[in-house]
């Protein structure tokens, strides 16, 4: 049983195909880059599989069952630019958000929840805000949060969407080594990305989309000249001979 298998997902807007017909089975303990030109259906993609989209045709299932059922074995870190960052809460309490899904909304925190959300904080170098308004930290320190929420939730599956984004070197750096320890411990990761340059560094899966799936599998398969052309057209060659000159195939 995949920890995330999609059949044949369409999802369109105002009658206009973003994700056509996309199947993949995405296998347990995989770290795996989501890869494509903007509106390729990257984001669009991870929404359908959580339920907050809906799609015209497909389905979707976590673990042999709807994503709503299987709610609290999955993580997920929006874009941070879809986030109301002036919401007065603090680094803790957002944190502390993402224990209701094993507690229930209606139950009082624990201290040992507390104690975990801090701990969570801590592994993210954020316990020394825990206290602080969201507002008020950078959008490296942002990221860092929203990633500790994610790890409180002590999910199966990660979702992630462009994580990267408008973080500093240290945090970048910093989030990629969580992920991979995330992996490490029988996590499924799946990560929305931008940088090509970066990619075949962090990610052992990818899956290449332009709406439709050009490529999925392991990055020493799926990462070639071939298919990011196919994925990027015109637009992958100004990469070309960078990729080339890093070991790229194709």
């Amino acid at each position: 049983m995949y920890p995330v298998s999609i059949e044949n997902v369409t999802v369109a807007y105002h009658k206009k195909p973003v994700l056509q017909n996309v199947t993949m089975q995405v296998p347990e303990g995989k770290l795996i880059g989501i890869i494509g030109p903007n509106g390729a259906g990257k984001s669009t993609l991870i929404k359908a599989v959580l339920g907050l989209t809906p799609s015209a045709s497909g389905t979707v299932s976590i673990y042999g069952k709807s994503s709503e059922k299987e709610r609290k074995r999955i993580g997920y870190v929006p874009q941070r630019g879809s986030v109301d960052w002036d919401f007065p809460t603090s680094a803790l309490d957002v944190v502390l958000m993402g224990r209701y899904g094993h507690i229930g909304w209606c139950r009082r925190l624990k201290k040992r929840d507390i104690d975990f959300a801090e701990a969570c904080l801590d592994k993210v170098g954020m316990l020394d805000y825990a206290k602080r308004q969201i507002s008020q930290l950078s959008g490296g320190q942002q990221q860092r949060v929203f990633l500790a929420r994610a790890l409180c939730q002590d999910a199966d599956i990660y979702f992630m969407d462009e994580p990267f984004v408008g973080v500093d070197a240290a945090t970048e750096r910093a989030i990629i080594t969580l992920l991979t320890e995330l992996k490490q411990k029988g996590k499924t990761v799946l990560v929305v990305h931008h940088d090509l340059q970066t990619a075949k560094e962090y990610f052992d899966w990818m899956l290449l989309l332009n709406m439709r799936k050009i490529a999925f599998g392991p990055t020493e398969h799926v990462f070639t000249i071939e298919n990011l052309q196919k994925t990027y057209g015109g637009r992958l060659a100004f990469l070309k001979d960078h990729l080339l000159a890093e070991g790229g195939t194709g």
